[in-house]
């Protein structure tokens, strides 16, 4: 076992590894059972990270009057007991929210979310993403479990797709599921197969209580920018639902004008469900739209690439020429039109 660091006097921070963790643990003259590890050592033990600057642990209240330890404020204003290493209060106590490492008691990896949020430091974003995406994998109905919770029921998840491609729409969805809806590996329609997101496009055409698209063109595009065309495409998208959300999950983007509570999610098709079935569906109305296209003009490979600036793509737009719907202002397109030569001549017409 790698040597132990001399335990510093009160307050002062030091590094710790998940070893060096465990031999103050078992070094403290406490019961296991009275305590439990949590915030940053409980994620050393867990593995989340790889070391902390002390051993924060909670319990009950009558444990922690039962503690001589010296008293100093904590982060939350409470009263915190301090030994060593050792800090403990008995304000973040919940006797049922822990796991077993090692045989000592670990706050979950939802209860240290929850603590980091609390905090809310600068210092802290990083592993709060990085928690927030280890929760996902295992349960994408997290938050709108939370909302339930919270007395929100009728709950819309709300992506887009298209903002990359070099020609036609930006296609949103907002889609309203059933409460405590799962719907076996849905997740972001990057991460999904062309077949499983027909086969999931289906279902949750079928199950979902509402869903509706919202489309701004290519012409939009160059006049507002693809980021506000976007917002708009999702406005649309919101505004077209039969039913009323009373709460929105959106990927990523913020929706300022927006008369519903909502919370913008970062790779949010990925942690809610309701966003990743709204994100299965832009994606599928959108394919289609450029599989509609590729059949009236197959030379350019509309049914492969959908539209992405790929070699190809670019190869078969310098052959063939620009149609109507591409997107004048995005490179590299723009910079072919300065070129002149072929693309100075009329510009074809599309039916969509």
């Amino acid at each position: 076992m790698k040597k132990s660091k001399a335990l510093p006097l009160i307050g002062k921070m030091i590094n710790m590894n998940k070893l060096e963790i465990l031999e103050h643990l078992n070094n403290i003259d406490l019961d296991r059972k009275d305590y439990i590890i949590i915030s940053g050592a409980s994620l050393v033990l867990q593995d989340v990270v790889e070391e902390t600057e002390d051993i924060d642990l909670t319990c009950s209240k009558s444990f922690y009057n039962s503690l001589d330890w010296p008293i100093k404020k904590g982060a939350f204003g409470s009263n915190i007991k301090y030994k060593n290493v050792f800090g403990i209060s008995n304000n973040l106590y919940d006797e049922n929210d822990y796991i077993i490492i090692e045989g000592y008691k670990c706050m979950t990896l939802e209860g240290c979310l929850k603590i980091k949020k609390m905090l809310n430091r600068p210092k802290d974003k990083k592993i709060i993403n990085k928690l927030d995406l280890l929760l996902s994998k295992k349960d994408n109905y997290r938050y709108e479990r939370e909302l339930i919770n919270k007395g929100f029921h009728l709950i819309a998840g709300v992506d887009e797709v298209g903002r990359g491609p070099l020609v036609g729409p930006v296609v949103t969805a907002a889609v309203i599921l059933p409460e405590n809806y799962h719907l076996d590996g849905l997740t972001d329609s990057k991460k999904l197969s062309e077949k499983k997101r027909e086969e999931y496009y289906n279902i949750i055409m079928k199950d979902a209580i509402a869903v509706s698209i919202g489309v701004k063109s290519a012409k939009v595009i160059d006049e507002v920018n693809i980021y506000e065309a976007t917002k708009l495409a999702m406005y649309e998208a919101i505004d077209n639902l039969k039913i009323k959300p009373e709460y929105i999950l959106i990927d990523a983007m913020k929706l300022e004008d927006l008369k519903i509570p909502s919370t913008s999610i970062i790779k949010g098709d990925f942690k809610s469900e309701s966003i990743a079935a709204a994100s299965v569906i832009a994606k599928v109305t959108r394919d289609h739209m450029m599989y509609k296209l590729d059949e009236e003009f197959p030379e350019y490979g509309f049914r492969s690439h959908k539209g992405y600036p790929t070699k190809k793509h670019i190869e078969n737009v310098k052959k063939y020429g620009l149609l109507d719907n591409y997107r004048f202002t995005f490179s590299p397109i723009s910079d072919l039109i300065k070129q002149g030569g072929n693309f100075e001549k009329e510009i074809r017409k599309t039916n969509n």
